[in-house]
């Protein structure tokens, strides 16, 4: 497997199979293995670019090889895609927090797979702006130094709070943030504030944008994101 190669982990051999042919055909490198330890150990031996990661495995589990991997020095960088049967709520949220960066419920198309990819891969290629970048998406600028927002020549007036939980979102385009993400990285951990609060916060926010409120989305049963125009 090259550096530039995809890791399936997938007990099952026909989807294992199946994800292969796709993403090979789609000028991909690709190496399938069955297990939590294997794949571990084909990470540890040659890093991917990015890892196709089924839950129910036998052996180590797929959150348990998620959180290993975003434990290792070597590894932590390389994103994760869960591709599971397991499409309840808590267990997406889960896996989201556990570090993966995107999660497909199975079946699922091999189209939309390959796209999911394609779109992970493209973020990860982007460098991610320094926290005192100014940044600028289209007729909206974010002036981290200066905690201002300017949209369409205007400037809008936000809490400190809201200032940070627009700022952490569109330092990412496309990235999702569970709502337990977003209290954790703009109070702390172990500040007293609900998750439910954040929809409060998120609603205030897209007011005050105005038309660009939009940026905002809602991942439904998980969170939120900044939208990637890309």
């Amino acid at each position: 497997m090259s550096r530039n190669g995809i890791l399936i982990i997938e007990d099952d051999k026909d989807i294992r199979e199946l994800m292969v042919y796709n993403l090979t055909k789609d000028g991909f490198a690709v190496t399938g293995v069955e297990s939590g330890e294997d794949g571990l150990d084909a990470v540890s031996r040659d890093l991917p670019s990015l890892v196709l990661l089924d839950l129910m495995l036998p052996g180590i589990d797929g959150f348990e090889v998620c959180r290993q991997l975003k434990a290792g020095e070597g590894s932590r960088h390389v994103p994760i895609v869960i591709v599971s049967a397991k499409g309840e709520e808590t267990d997406v949220v889960a896996g989201l927090e556990l570090g993966a960066d995107d999660y497909i419920t199975k079946p699922f198309s091999p189209r939309v797979l390959t796209a999911r990819v394609r779109a992970v891969l493209r973020r990860r290629a982007r460098q991610t702006p320094k926290e005192e970048d100014v940044l600028t998406i289209l007729d909206l600028e974010i002036h981290p130094g200066r905690r201002e927002v300017v949209y369409d020549g205007k400037r809008i007036e936000l809490t400190n709070t809201e200032f940070k939980v627009l700022h952490l979102l569109a330092r990412r385009p496309g990235w999702v943030f569970t709502r337990y993400q977003i209290v954790d990285r703009v109070h702390g951990e172990h500040y007293p504030v609900t998750e439910r609060s954040v929809d409060v916060q998120i609603v205030g926010l897209r007011k005050k944008l105005g038309k660009a409120g939009v940026f905002v989305e809602t991942v439904r049963g998980v969170g939120y994101r900044f939208r990637d125009d890309d």
